[in-house]
C-alpha cells in the first residue's frame, strides 16, 4: 500500500496538531462511556458494540452545547481521522445524523499512536479478501492488489500461504478434517483391526488406532466391511438420545439429592471417622464381606444395580433372591464376564471355552436368553477370545436385570429382611 505524503510546507493545514488530537480523544474515551453501544446482527454476524450516527450527533449536541450542522461537522472529523468508522458504507467517511452503524476504532490505530500501515499486512489483508470474494475484489482493490503483488512479489509466497492459513485458522480448531484422529470422535471400541491393510504403516508404527481410517490409507483399497462397520458406528453415533440442559440439571440435582448423605465430605462417619478417633469399628461393620450390613450400606444398595452388584455383600444377597426365582444363571455369566475381563491374559481361552459351554452352547446347563443378533455375534468373537470379547452380551443380560429382577428385589421378602436386620450404629461421644 502507497501512502502519500503530504508537502512539509502543507502539513500544518491539512493535518491538526498533536496537542489537538489528543483534546479530540479526550472527548472520544468521554463519548465511549456516554453513548450507549448495542449488539447488531449485520446480514449474518452478529457485532458487538454498536453506535448510530443519531445518538453521537445527539451526543455531540448535547454536551458541546452546538446546532445539529455543527455535531456533523465535529463528527464526520471524527470519522475521517479514524476514530470512528462506519460498518456500512466504508466508502463514504462521514457522519450521518440517522440510524447508521458506526463503531469505536480500537485505541492502538489513533493517529497518536503513530501507528504506520505496513505493506505486507495490508497484502495479507487484500489477499484474504481475494480467497473470500472469489476473486471478485472491488475496482480499487484490485488496483492496490496488483501493484502489491508486483512490489512484494519476492515474498508473494509467503504472503498468499500466510493469508490462506489465517482464513482457514477458524475452521482448523474448530472444525477438524475429516478422518482426523481426535479423541472427541473415537470411542472406546475399535472397529478396524490394527495389524490388517486398512491401517498405513505410519500409523501402526505410531500405535495409532482410530474407528475411521487414517489419511494414508485411502491410497490403499478399503474392503466392503470396512464401510459397513464405519457406517453401522455413524448409525449409533447419529441415533444416541440427546437430553435437554432442563432434564440433564434436574437429573444430577436428584443425584445429588440421592448420594448427599452417602458423601463422606458432606456427611460424618458412622460410629466416628477412624483416621481422626483412633477407633476402626467403621471400617469393622464396612468390610467387604460381613455377615450383618450398616443400614447405609443396604440402602445404597436401591440407588441402582451397579450399586448393588459393585458391593459383594449386595451382590450375595441377590444371589439367594435369585436363586429362590430360579434365574441365577444371568447373574453368573455376569460375572464370568467380569472375571475374563479383568483376568489373566494367560487364562483367557480356557475362561472363554468354560463360559462358552456353559452359558451359550446350544444345550448348556444354563443357558441364557439373548436375543439371536447378539449371540451370534458373540459365539462368533469366541473363536478368537480378548477380554471385551462378551461386552455386548454381557450389557444385554445387564439390562435385562435392571429392567425386571432388580426392582423385583427391592419388593421382595429377602430384601426387606436384610433392611430389618441392619445394624444402625450410634456415633461414639469422645
Amino acid at each position: 500500500m502507497t501512502i502519500r505524503r503530504a508537502r512539509p510546507d502543507r502539513v500544518q493545514h491539512f493535518r491538526p496538531r498533536m496537542h489537538c488530537l489528543k483534546k479530540l480523544e479526550a472527548v472520544v474515551v468521554e463519548m465511549q462511556s456516554g453513548v450507549k453501544g448495542s449488539e447488531q446482527k449485520l446480514n449474518v454476524t452478529t457485532i458487538p458494540h454498536v453506535i448510530t450516527g443519531k445518538d453521537i450527533i445527539a451526543w455531540i449536541t448535547n454536551k458541546m452545547k452546538s446546532t445539529t450542522e455543527e455535531s456533523e461537522a465535529f463528527g464526520t472529523m471524527l470519522v475521517a481521522y479514524g476514530y470512528i468508522y462506519p460498518l456500512q458504507n466504508h466508502r463514504k467517511l462521514v457522519m450521518c445524523n440517522d440510524s447508521s452503524l458506526y463503531r469505536f476504532q480500537t485505541p492502538y490505530f489513533w493517529p497518536t499512536q503513530k501507528w504506520v500501515a505496513v505493506d505486507s499486512d495490508y497484502a495479507i489483508y487484500l489477499a484474504k479478501r481475494n480467497i473470500r470474494k472469489k476473486g471478485m475484489l472491488e475496482p480499487y482493490e484490485q488496483a492496490h492488489y496488483n501493484h502489491l503483488h508486483e512490489w512484494l512479489n519476492h515474498k508473494w509466497d509467503f504472503i498468499v500461504m500466510q493469508a490462506t492459513e489465517q482464513y482457514k485458522a477458524y475452521w482448523i480448531v474448530n472444525k477438524p478434517p475429516r478422518r482426523t484422529h481426535s479423541a472427541m470422535h473415537n470411542g472406546l471400541e475399535l472397529l478396524i483391526d490394527p495389524n490388517s491393510d486398512e491401517v498405513c504403516n505410519p500409523c501402526r508404527d505410531s500405535s495409532v488406532l482410530s474407528s475411521s481410517v487414517c489419511a494414508g490409507s485411502l491410497l490403499q483399497k478399503i474392503p466392503f466391511d470396512t464401510y459397513r462397520r464405519m457406517n453401522l458406528f455413524y448409525q449409533q453415533a447419529i441415533m444416541s438420545s440427546k437430553v435437554k440442559s432442563s432434564v440433564s440439571l434436574g437429573a444430577l440435582n436428584k443425584y445429588v439429592a440421592t448420594y448427599k448423605n452417602h458423601d463422606p465430605f458432606l456427611a460424618p462417619c458412622l460410629p466416628s471417622n477412624p483416621w481422626l478417633t483412633d477407633n476402626d469399628t467403621y471400617w469393622t461393620l464396612n468390610m467387604r464381606q460381613v455377615e450383618v450390613p450398616t443400614k447405609m450400606r443396604v440402602e445404597r444398595w436401591s440407588f441402582s444395580l451397579f450399586e448393588l452388584l459393585s458391593d459383594l455383600r449386595g451382590r450375595d444377597d441377590f444371589k439367594v433372591f435369585l436363586k429362590k426365582e430360579f434365574s441365577g444363571e444371568n447373574l453368573a455369566f455376569w460375572e464370568a464376564a467380569e472375571e475374563l475381563k479383568w483376568g489373566t491374559a494367560s487364562s483367557m481361552t480356557s475362561k472363554a471355552e468354560t463360559i462358552f459351554k456353559t452359558f451359550l452352547a446350544p444345550g448348556a446347563p444354563r443357558w441364557i436368553n439373548i436375543d439371536g443378533r447378539t449371540m451370534g455375534l458373540t459365539v462368533k468373537g469366541l473363536d478368537h477370545p480378548h477380554r471385551y470379547v462378551l461386552e455386548a452380551a454381557q450389557t444385554h443380560v445387564f439390562l435385562l436385570m435392571k429392567k425386571d429382577t432388580f426392582f423385583r428385589y427391592l419388593k421382595s421378602p429377602v430384601y426387606k429382611e436384610i433392611q430389618k436386620k441392619a445394624l444402625n450404629p450410634e456415633p461414639h461421644n469422645f
